[in-house]
């Protein structure tokens, strides 16, 4: 026998564990399919607390299992739902732990105008289900509001043809809040200007808008898609403002249009939804008074005749008091006869009375209460003794009493005040803090919404020669070196860029900026 057996027939393949062979196995597929766009339909949706996203694309034959990221799925522009026809674009990988493989999708869109109007129909029946839709909770709009907070891009013809109609019709103070009209940003941002202007204080330093219009012009589905999304609905909804949708043109329809308290048709249209014409109103003013006037004047003329007429149909005076002159003067006759009877009486009953009175009767009742007088003032010191000190017993007894209930009375009073004062004091102290806490956030947001740094990151920069700011050609010209910043840091024109100590946009607040 040799010394090195030849091996036996049918094992010469080399041996694999399993994790060998499911790497080989993820690294064949990852290499071949690194960059697929794939078109289904979604089946099964779950949404775990994790943040990721994992659903099953399908078509009439076959299930593909997909996952989206964390971070991806938060940038989305389309909202998986089942049912959806998408197509997504990622790559494919393996799952050793289950011997399966899977999408890990990086975009997703859906498959054509189809796929979005079925989604459209879709999210319109939920949120009509839920009665976002309904009439009665719209709220009417002011009739001359004196702030209109407007929701657009400043840059379109939009908001010039909005200023412009108001300017005709009845200028107002107008807020303009800037966002992006199409694209991924548009939805998230037109929801936060909603709720940043319904999150405005009455009286504070930025006006809180008594009517708010949210406007685009035309485009096509794809364009005016951020207004159909789910979170510009419900802010909508939510708005305790009342809220015009001008979305498109007059054929458009968005879901704001449903839920907003007012569609016009165009921008322009909402503007004159917003105000009336002030000379129309001028004009109404004048002939409503002089309606008034024509009334009154009627109305004085109306009654001037009915009295009159009245007074037409009245008796003379000297008719009225013809019977009660005669009367009286029947009874002035009458009064001298009167007043004589009247005294022959009394003098006839002062005789009869002067003859019953007599001085002796009248001295003896003197005599008798003399007597009565003598016998009783020996007595009267004794009885006055006994009396004062029966009288100083009882109200030492009840001085003692009173004072003691009183004491106790006044004591417990005097705390039970001090008590309630103090726990008035705490609520007051605890109600002015949480006031003075909520104004010093608000002008912390202001202050941060306003600052320089906010317009730098909307793609501003700022001119500096030195310390000095330039704002004119002139200057430039006479400066010796020019610096620009930008958001992430400074350049100088001579080649050698400084970056700034902290990143601009690094603490800035999700509700965007005013201006």
């Amino acid at each position: 026998m040799d010394l090195i057996d030849d091996p036996d027939p049918g094992i010469n393949h080399p041996e694999f564990s399993v994790s060998e062979i499911s790497g080989a196995i993820k690294r064949v597929i990852e290499g071949e399919f690194s960059h697929v766009r794939i078109k289904g339909e979604i089946g099964r949706v779950s949404f775990p607390r994790s943040g990721h996203v994992y659903l099953d694309l399908k078509d009439e034959r076959a299930v593909l299992s997909a996952v989206i990221w964390k971070g991806v799925a938060t940038h989305l522009q389309v909202r998986p739902e089942e049912g959806l026809e998408v197509v997504a674009t990622g790559r494919i990988t393996t799952f050793g732990g289950q011997s399966k493989y899977q999408l890990v999708i990086e975009d997703l869109k859906p498959a054509g105008v189809g796929a979005l109007m079925a989604m459209l129909e879709k999210r319109k029946a939920m949120l009509a289900a839920e009665g976002l839709f309904d009439a009665s909770r719209k709220k009417s709009i002011p009739f001359l509001p004196e702030v209109i907070g407007v929701v657009t891009s400043p840059s379109g013809a939009v908001i010039r043809d909005i200023l412009h109609r108001l300017r005709d019709r009845f200028p107002r103070k107008v807020l303009i809040w800037p966002v992006a009209v199409q694209g991924d940003k548009c939805a998230p941002e037109v929801a936060r200007a909603i709720a940043g202007f319904n999150g405005l204080t009455t009286g504070g330093a930025v006006p809180r808008p008594d009517v708010l219009i949210v406007a685009r012009g035309g485009g096509s589905l794809e364009d005016l898609w951020g207004f159909n999304e789910e979170i510009v609905a419900r802010a909508a909804a939510s708005s305790d403002i009342p809220l015009i949708s001008a979305v498109g043109h007059e054929t458009d329809t968005t879901l704001i249009d449903f839920v907003s308290d007012l569609r016009a048709p165009t921008p322009t249209a909402a503007a004159e939804l917003a105000v009336p014409v002030r000379h129309e109103l001028a004009a109404t003013l004048n002939e409503y008074g002089a309606r008034m006037a024509r009334a009154l004047s009627t109305t004085l003329e109306r009654r001037r005749q009915r009295v009159e007429d009245l007074s037409r149909a009245l008796p003379k005076p000297e008719a009225l008091f013809a019977y009660e002159r005669q009367k009286l003067d029947h009874l002035s006759e009458s009064l001298p006869k009167a007043l004589m009877t009247r005294i022959q009486k009394s003098r006839m009953r002062l005789s009869d009375v002067g003859a019953v009175l007599r001085p002796s009767m009248a001295q003896s009742k003197y005599q008798h209460a003399k007597d009565q007088l003598d016998h009783l003032w020996p007595r009267l010191p004794k009885a006055l003794h006994r009396s004062s000190v029966h009288h100083r017993a009882d109200f030492e007894k009840l001085s003692r009493r009173f004072v003691s209930n009183l004491v106790t009375r006044k004591v417990r009073e005097s705390q039970e005040a001090f008590e309630q004062s103090a726990r008035s004091l705490r609520r007051a102290a605890g109600m002015d803090m949480s006031k003075r806490q909520d104004q010093l956030a608000a002008l912390e947001r202001l202050r941060e919404t306003l600052g320089y740094k906010a317009t730098l990151n909307r793609g501003y920069a700022v001119v500096r020669s030195g310390d000095q700011v330039v704002t004119s050609l002139k200057d430039a010209k006479s400066a010796d070196a020019l610096e620009i910043e930008f958001r992430d840091g400074r350049f100088d024109l001579s080649g050698k860029p400084r970056p700034s100590g902290k990143p601009m946009g690094s603490g800035s607040s999700k509700q965007g900026s005013l201006f």
